[in-house]
């Protein structure tokens, strides 16, 4: 299955890239895009499938940009973020460990800083490269799944 939605996405991210209108901006984003867009992500259930990937390709299929699609889909990741780092924040009050808040904290703002510098960086890559590398890698990686599989029998 990892295999196989490997190389599904990757030629669908590569179609979507090509062929996608590529004209709307992020502020172009209205209700029935939200709508596609964020049910798009309900495909990462599947093993092998990227969430990111995966709403990329949908905000590209339906006209937007590289630059729109890639940060509407960093956007859509913060929620997500946010409940998993509350959740285990939680978690760490909840066992009554000897934790150093300090460190968790100052830990949270320097993951956020160096996510939000990679965040930077990879949208000025992306509008000079496109996601080409991106679907080179997935399709690599897909047939060295699949290579692995029937070798390893």
């Amino acid at each position: 299955v990892i295999a196989a939605t490997t190389l599904i996405f990757g030629v669908a991210l590569y179609i979507s890239d090509q062929y996608g209108r590529r004209t709307l901006s992020i502020r172009d984003i209205n209700i029935n895009a939200a709508i596609i867009i964020g049910l798009s992500q309900a495909l990462a259930l599947i093993p092998g499938t990227s969430r990111s990937g995966i709403t990329m390709t949908a905000a590209l299929l339906i006209g937007y940009s590289r630059d729109a699609a890639a940060r509407y889909s960093f956007l859509l990741s913060i929620p997500l973020i946010a409940a998993a780092g509350l959740l285990k924040g939680k978690e760490l009050m909840e066992t009554g460990s000897d934790n150093d808040w300090f460190l968790v904290i100052l830990g949270t703002v320097v993951a956020f800083l160096s996510a939000y510098t990679c965040i930077h960086w990879f949208l000025r890559l992306l509008d000079k490269i496109g996601f080409t590398p991106f679907v080179i890698y997935r399709l690599l990686l897909g047939t060295v799944l699949l290579a692995l599989m029937a070798f390893s029998g």
